[in-house]
């Protein structure tokens, strides 16, 4: 038994977050159903690399079931309601407005069916700027997130869908709180998350530097604004390091271990992490010149052996062979596709995947299935 076997999800979704949502939903047993356009979720099409399918759409689709429906079409949009009139969780990313415009907004649907959970996706939540449109890299420049990434001269993005990511799992959270509450109180609830809403939570400490300290961290590339010495160093083979100090103890048993300079532990220029921070420049030619005396093959094990906590920058394809890489099988037009495996692991977790629907794939089922059930 999942812990949402039973539960079922109307999902009127597209692209990444609410997909996200529901994909951990149904890993958790929920019976997904995702309302599909006839051209699809236009996540089919970002591209076509696992095996003919589009990657985003093989990760986040898994497991649920799809049905082609034109709301814009009378009797569609009238299933539709049959199908929230029996649903547990409606999930929905249309353009603000949209579905109020149908006749299904979230507030509506509640005071019709009062058991049922709504989850409102969106770019910029409620004001002004609810009609903008929020892509990831635009909301990663919108929440000042590109002014924090990338090095001292140049701006960079988050290289994966941050912001898209984030906000699927912040609408998962949600609706787990709900279903527990309606458990408590029998009644269902409104959920509302937007991509910038997540993008600014996760900007407090920036921000609280600028609001209370009068300045916002500088880009630093491969660095830490605040802490020192906590970024990447070059070592004898061209390799990168990334080291990370936390206190003054550790900095002490650094200084005397690795770098062989125990009184760097008490010279004023380095002896307390706001130092280290303000004497950026120096610290890190120390560190640089002894750390290109080795090679990353010898250094690694030095650093363990001392207990300094160290990362390698590491490329995609070394991610590919890593020894803590967990992974699961998915079946992907006939082929076998080896998937990331979900951070969350439970008795209740599946050994492979689900496949993902075809556009349209369970149509005639469900609305067999519901036209009966009315």
């Amino acid at each position: 038994m999942k812990p949402l076997d039973g539960i079922t999800v109307i999902a009127l979704e597209q692209a990444v977050a609410a997909p996200l949502a529901t994909c951990r939903l149904a890993d958790a047993g929920a019976r997904v159903i995702k309302i599909e356009r006839a051209a699809g979720d236009f996540a089919r099409g970002y591209d076509s690399v696992v095996h003919g399918e589009a990657s985003y759409f093989v990760w986040l689709n898994r497991g649920k079931e799809s049905i082609v429906l034109d709301l814009k079409d009378a009797d569609d949009l009238a299933f539709m309601e049959q199908l929230l009139a029996q649903a547990d969780v409606f999930v929905q990313n249309l353009a603000p407005g949209g579905t109020d415009r149908l006749g299904i907004g979230s507030d509506a649907l509640r005071a019709r069916y009062p058991r049922l959970i709504t989850c409102d996706v969106s770019g910029y939540g409620d004001g002004d700027y609810s009609y903008m449109k929020a892509y990831d890299l635009l909301v990663q420049c919108e929440s000042g997130i590109v002014a924090v990434s990338g090095g001292e001269n140049e701006l960079g993005r988050v290289g994966v869908s941050i912001c898209d990511i984030g906000t699927g799992i912040n609408a998962f959270g949600g609706i787990m709180q709900a279903l527990f509450l309606r458990e408590r109180t029998g009644k269902g609830s409104s959920v509302e998350v937007s991509l910038f809403g997540t993008a600014a939570e996760w900007m407090q400490v920036p921000l609280a530097h600028h609001d209370f300290g009068g300045k916002a961290p500088s880009r630093v590339g491969l660095n830490h604004p605040s802490i020192a010495p906590y970024g990447g160093y070059k070592t004898k083979d061209d390799e990168t390091v990334v080291i990370s100090i936390q206190n003054n103890r550790e900095w002490a048993k650094f200084a005397a271990d690795i770098l062989e300079r125990p009184k760097l532990a008490d010279e004023p220029l380095f002896a307390t992490n706001n130092a280290r921070v303000a004497n950026r420049p120096q610290m890190n030619e120390i560190i640089t010149d002894v750390f290109s005396r080795y090679d990353r093959a010898d250094l690694l094990p030095k650093l363990r052996a001392v207990g300094i906590a160290y990362g390698s920058v590491n490329s995609v394809a070394d991610l590919s062979e890593h020894p803590a890489l967990r992974r699961r099988t998915m079946s992907v037009n006939g082929k076998e596709a080896h998937l990331v495996a979900p951070a969350i692991t439970t008795d209740t977790n599946d050994e492979t995947y689900a496949p993902v629907p075809s556009i349209g794939e369970h149509t005639k089922r469900i609305r067999k299935e519901f036209k009966t059930h009315c």
